[in-house]
């Protein structure tokens, strides 16, 4: 064990070399990566069930445990690699810790996402033998890719601020340092292990070294989508500006009329985009979205009369919104991996496939019982799963919109059929058109397993919604 430290933590993402990375680091003598040692769907490798004699349940039991065989290994300087997507507590332990190493890696946002674009499509997620690569061209989606640039860089900052405040540093290594064996040298050194290579690892394969024009389908939308993004904030840790925690991306420009929305994931955007783009008579696809700061704030210096609003829903809706379309679904947009872990290892009783004719409101109802079990569990930080977006308190997603812009209209989903109108009439629509009516959410309508116990549930979850906001029992519109 070196002088300075205890363990290390590599912060990373998927795509950025990690893999290369942790290999040059066990053929250190002295020295144990132990892959992503709190991915909330695994533990450490895929199939693997035990970490140093912790299984996954006694570690998402208590995630400080696993991080303590790791410090306490016999012998190595031991570590494993932390993604953005992992459990935070065991972050929040391994950036309060000086005796933490910290390993940064970064990668240019463009490659790591064309990589990981192509990964998907072909399934191939590591590369040994170059005979057996496969080849595929990716699609490029500005609004996913600016995603991923927010995901980044949200992360990103969110480590150099808290090292900055607890007065620690970070090695710093880009993906192309990666193929330096004298920064991997530099890397042990700074560890504090006397062990040094003579050559990088040489079983792991570059998998996708052609430049970025050549690995997509689209390279001409994807150097129109590009032509505004300011690089210099994009390519390495620690200089990013501007410093943010709202998804900006996701931020929806009127076509003509001079409207800004900004969503709250789990709330009724498709019908919201819908009705902005009935209001100029439009497609949706000829609403702006996927736009970074710098350019929306060149629409706001350039519109002064402009009008922001978001759209909040019932606590309870919001949450069996979610549910339906992101756990109990298996369709496009659900969250796959999530689902099965909730359903493995928190035992949420839905199927294993989509719901069936025989998944009857009983079932409905105890699964999304069971789901609001998880949030109040999630929310409190007691889970190794993300509290994601779509189920986050509305009082934090206006908190994260406050450090870009605030709405000056924030509008109940019930009361969209009167205030929508009224706000495109004070931007010049004289008849303006509703929002179309909600769907009922599917298999089952939330207003046919609403009961007095589950609006209790949600409002013990989302206690601080329900005080700021002023709301009282769901009811069916």
């Amino acid at each position: 064990m070196s002088g300075a430290f205890d363990y290390f933590i590599v912060l990373a993402e998927m795509r950025t070399g990690s893999n290369f990375l942790e290999a040059n680091l066990n053929a250190l003598d002295g020295i144990a990566c132990h892959g992503e040692a709190f991915n909330p769907h695994f533990i450490g490798y895929p199939n693997k069930t035990d970490l140093l004699g912790i299984t996954r349940a006694m570690r998402d039991a208590d995630p400080a445990a696993l991080i303590a065989a790791i410090r306490d290994a016999p012998d190595d300087l031991a570590g494993f690699r932390f993604f953005h997507d992992h459990d935070p507590r065991a972050l929040e332990a391994a950036l309060a810790d000086p005796r933490c190493a910290k390993i940064v890696l970064t990668r240019n946002p463009l490659d790591s996402y064309l990589s990981w674009k192509i990964a998907q499509e072909t399934g191939q997620w590591k590369l040994t033998n170059i005979k057996r690569r496969k080849d595929a061209r990716a699609r490029f989606d500005a609004e996913e890719f600016a995603a991923h640039v927010a995901r980044l860089q949200t992360f990103q900052v969110e480590i150099l601020n808290r090292l900055q405040r607890s007065g620690q540093t970070a090695f710093h290594l880009a993906f192309e340092d990666l193929q330096d064996v004298e920064v991997m040298n530099g890397l042990a050194r700074w560890l504090g292990v006397d062990s040094r290579l003579d050559r990088l690892d040489q079983s792991l394969k570059r998998q996708n070294p052609s430049p970025p024009s050549a690995k997509v389908a689209n390279p001409d939308e994807m150097e129109a989508a590009l032509a505004g993004v300011d690089w210099f904030n994009l390519s390495r840790t620690p200089n990013f500006e501007p410093r943010r925690g709202p998804s900006v991306p996701s931020y929806v420009l009127g076509a003509g009329t001079p409207l800004l929305f900004l969503p709250i994931r789990g709330g009724p955007d498709a019908r919201v985009t819908r009705w902005m783009a009935q209001l100029d008579g439009v497609g949706e696809d000829a609403l702006q979205t996927g736009l970074n700061q710098k350019a929306l704030r060149k629409w706001m210096r350039g519109t002064p009369d402009h009008r922001r609003f978001t759209v909040l829903r019932h606590p309870l809706a919001r949450a069996h919104a979610v549910f339906c379309d992101r756990i109990l679904s298996v369709g496009p947009g659900s969250y796959l991996r999530i689902r099965e872990t909730l359903r493995k290892q928190f035992k949420l009783p839905i199927p294993k496939a989509a719901p069936d004719d025989g998944y009857s409101r009983a079932d409905h109802r105890a699964a999304f019982e069971a789901f609001l079990g998880f949030l109040q569990m999630n929310l409190a930080g007691q889970t190794p799963i993300r509290v994601d977006g779509h189920w986050c308190s509305q009082a934090q997603a206006l908190s994260n919109f406050a450090e870009f812009t605030m709405p000056d209209l924030v509008c109940r989903e019930d009361e969209m059929a009167d205030l929508l109108p009224d706000l495109a009439r004070r931007c010049g629509h004289p008849d303006p058109p509703a929002p179309d009516p909600a769907e009922p959410d599917r298999p089952h309508p939330l207003g046919e397993i609403y009961d007095a116990d589950l609006e209790k549930l949600a409002a013990e979850i989302y206690h601080r919604d329900y005080l700021m906001f002023g709301f009282g029992p769901w009811r069916a519109d």
